[in-house]
């Protein structure tokens, strides 16, 4: 918060500045300069006669204690009211590209290390690092020419269809789906990054004596695959996968803006082009304080995915 409203202090003229200009042009150029300032005031939670230093308190204390952040000066209603309608949308979509790319990473992971120097290692191995030079919103470029605009499989954007009701019925649901199906696709492309990484730590969990033991036992390759090998090299991913919660998130602002899916990133990019200040504030926040909480998660429930890690003495 305190970065963030930095750069957008030092921004050319400041976002004070832009509003003050706006107004004016809006007006005629007849506005009061006390009941100008007391506009911005209110949208902005800054009062420009201020020292930046005061600026700053009087905005966090708006934000931390009450939950504050301002007035969305182009939509005309309160950023947290906003930010509330949008943000169930982008969580969908990121959990659903959670979902798909980290479980296609887990099995491409654990298959390529324990078929390592096949084939099929390498074929995996150069698809994935090919997938990941791609940038993200490219591949949702794809998606749409290919399966929405081509042969019609998915929509093109929009978070369901014209003319269903919301509910819980067949229709309502299958819909959501479909028009989410594209968008969490485009994300999850970032996720299968770990894939790599999976069959790094899968490739060292190999040597370990347990796995040779199971095999000596004539164990089914599917089980020691999965249970011996997938279920010790996806510790080290744990971490790994709550970061990418942030990316993901972050990822959804081009993403939303491609798919036309309004959820909070495409609520994010509108801020930046509209230079609502309040509005573009509030999201940053959310998603930052979304990233962090997840990276927090991660520290604190580390020990009850890997026993073996322990704080006491002993």
């Amino acid at each position: 918060m305190t970065v963030s409203f930095l750069l957008y202090q030092a921004m050319p003229g400041g976002p004070t500045e832009a509003m003050r200009s706006v107004i004016l042009s809006q007006s005629g150029g007849s506005v009061d300069i006390d009941r100008l300032n007391r506009m911005i005031q209110l949208y902005t939670n800054v009062n420009p006669d201020q020292p930046m230093h005061v600026q700053y308190f009087n905005y966090a204390s708006d934000v931390i204690l009450r939950q504050d952040l301002g007035t969305s000066f182009f939509k005309n209603e309160e950023v947290t009211t906003l930010i509330m309608q949008r943000i169930p949308w982008s969580m969908f979509i990121s959990v659903y590209a959670l979902a798909l790319g980290y479980s296609l990473s887990i099995f491409l992971g654990v298959m390529t290390a324990y078929r390592e120097k096949s084939r099929f290692d390498s074929t995996v191995s150069s698809l994935i690092i090919g997938l990941n030079s791609i940038p993200y919103y490219i591949v949702g470029v794809v998606l749409i020419y290919f399966l929405a605009i081509q042969n019609n499989y998915f929509p093109t954007g929009g978070r369901i269809g014209s003319g269903i009701a919301a509910g819980y019925n067949p229709e309502f649901m299958l819909s959501l789906v479909q028009h989410a199906a594209l968008p969490a696709i485009s994300m999850g492309a970032l996720a299968t990054s770990g894939a790599l990484a999976m069959r790094g730590n899968a490739i060292r969990v190999l040597g370990e004596d347990y796995i040779r033991v199971a095999q000596l036992r004539g164990l089914r390759e599917t089980r020691i695959a999965t249970q011996y090998l997938g279920h010790n090299s996806i510790l080290p991913m744990y971490t790994q996968f709550m970061i990418g919660i942030a990316g993901v998130f972050s990822s959804a602002v081009i993403v939303e803006e491609v798919f036309a899916y309004p959820g909070m990133g495409l609520l994010m990019f509108e801020a930046v082009k509209t230079q609502d200040y309040p509005l573009l504030m509030g999201t940053l926040l959310v998603f930052t304080a979304i990233s962090l909480t997840a990276i927090f998660i991660a520290d604190l429930t580390y020990t009850l995915i890997d026993p073996r890690i322990s704080v006491g003495e002993e």
